[in-house]
């Protein structure tokens, strides 16, 4: 299996990993402008000399942004220099412009999040930024198609392949500058595979998520009257044990993620002002819609418990009387879609080329599959080498097992025989669109 991922791949992706492209929602506004576009130049390069050619690499357009949906940190990053221009996404087409019945979709993020890894391949492992999540697989998914090709002549003549390696997925971007642009032009199949970390299960769901911010804005004090001014401090940090406890078995429904609290730094005085961050993920648009809810309840009990318990305090009476109206919720993000794909057809094909269904019981998580949700006359689902904890996806220590990655390319061989194979004896009939996360 690993003579499927050859030495040029392995320098392909050392190459890939040494260039930095965590994007500017990562690494702040002050951070290095990511190499995104040199190293979708060399994945490109390496891509023409298995046939593939460059049909798009631009950034998306600011009208591409103009919608209430697209997260807060976006659109408040518009203004900055550059931020579109230094995150451009790349289309590849392997083959004529086939319709998409006749056509495979492969998208893979080359993006990453902050935080510099020493890079290095030990023999068995390729360690890095973006090892496993998700440069790793894209390299992998060339040496899969390449290897496709070399055993069907007709992948690249009546079969097409596309693939998106794009910008902005991670970052709290959600795709909307990256992913969905590109389904929105048309960059589809009648199969499209997201390349993330699934332990190589076709996983046909993916999350989305929300979030929420609880903003105290009240008045300062000295530390010598400490009385005087807003706690923000107490109140969030009692905010923040409360909603954890009361959106506990909502968990459920999602992951529900106590997060960022921030107030200030010195000890010698009261803030007045601060904020607390809250991340909630959902797999239906009906969860979310009760999660958002829950949220809501959970904070009104909570700073009516707070004006009760600190009301006859010596030193929080005043941010005890005022809690409700210093205290307020935002938004920095929600209304995404979630996907939820049940096409016969395109999970029968899965599994006969051996790759196995992602438990129906186990959570799944929030990728920019999401887009693909509604799309009619199309299968979806998520597929990849590793695992995101197991290998260490955004944490120190990120790695992807040599093995690994030549398993998924294997896999991405046998899908696309089986494709092909059956695109061109019997063209993929109509099915009904995929079922999108309802109630």
């Amino acid at each position: 299996m690993t003579s499927v991922f050859t030495s040029t791949d392995h320098d392909l992706l050392l190459r890939l990993l040494h260039l930095p492209t965590a994007g500017p929602l990562e690494t702040g506004p002050r951070g290095p402008a990511p190499l995104l576009r040199e190293a979708q130049a060399d994945y490109a390069h390496c891509a023409g000399e298995i046939g593939f050619r460059v049909v798009h690499h631009a950034p998306a357009e600011p009208a591409d942004l103009d919608r209430p949906d697209v997260p807060a940190p976006v659109r408040e990053a518009l203004d900055t220099p550059g931020f579109l221009d230094d995150q451009p996404s790349l289309v590849l087409r392997l083959g004529p412009d086939l319709p998409p019945a006749r056509t495979v979709m492969f998208n893979v993020h080359l993006d990453t999040v902050a935080g510099h890894l020493p890079v290095h391949f030990d023999g068995e492992r390729f360690h890095g930024r973006g090892a496993i999540d998700a440069k790793g697989p894209a390299v992998a998914l060339l040496a899969g198609v390449r290897a496709a090709r070399a055993r069907r002549p007709a992948l690249g003549r009546d079969v097409g392949v596309l693939i998106q390696a794009v910008a902005g997925e991670e970052g709290g971007a959600m795709g909307v500058l990256g992913t969905r642009p590109l389904v929105e032009r048309g960059h589809t199949g009648r199969l499209n595979v997201f390349c993330e970390p699934t332990g190589m299960r076709f996983l046909p769901r993916s999350t989305a998520a929300m979030t929420a911010r609880v903003v105290v804005e009240g008045a300062d004090a000295v530390d010598d009257r400490p009385a005087d001014g807003h706690n923000a401090s107490v109140l969030l940090g009692f905010l923040a044990q409360h909603l954890g406890r009361a959106l506990d078995h909502e968990a459920a429904r999602g992951a529900v993620c106590v997060a960022g609290l921030h107030t200030g730094t010195l000890h010698n005085r009261v803030y007045g002002t601060g904020e607390l961050l809250l991340n909630l993920s959902y797999a239906s648009a009906r969860g979310g819609e009760v999660l958002e809810r829950a949220l809501r309840e959970a904070l009104d009990d909570g700073l009516d418990a707070f004006a009760k318990d600190f009301g006859g305090t010596a030193l929080f009476a005043r941010t005890a009387a005022d809690a409700r109206a210093i205290t307020r919720l935002e938004w920095r993000k929600r209304g995404l879609p979630v996907l939820d794909d049940r096409d016969p057809w395109g999970h029968a094909l899965l599994r006969g080329a051996g790759i196995a269904p992602w438990p129906p019981d186990e959570p799944a998580f929030t990728c920019d599959a999401i887009w693909m949700s509604g799309l009619g006359d199309a299968c979806t689902v998520v597929l990849g080498p590793g695992d995101l904890s197991g290998n260490n996806a955004h944490a120190q220590g990120e790695f992807a097992g040599v093995g690994e990655l030549a398993e998924f390319a294997d896999a991405v061989t046998r899908l696309l025989l089986a494709f092909t194979d059956t695109a061109v004896a019997d063209p993929p009939a109509r099915s009904p669109a995929p079922l999108i996360g309802g109630s």
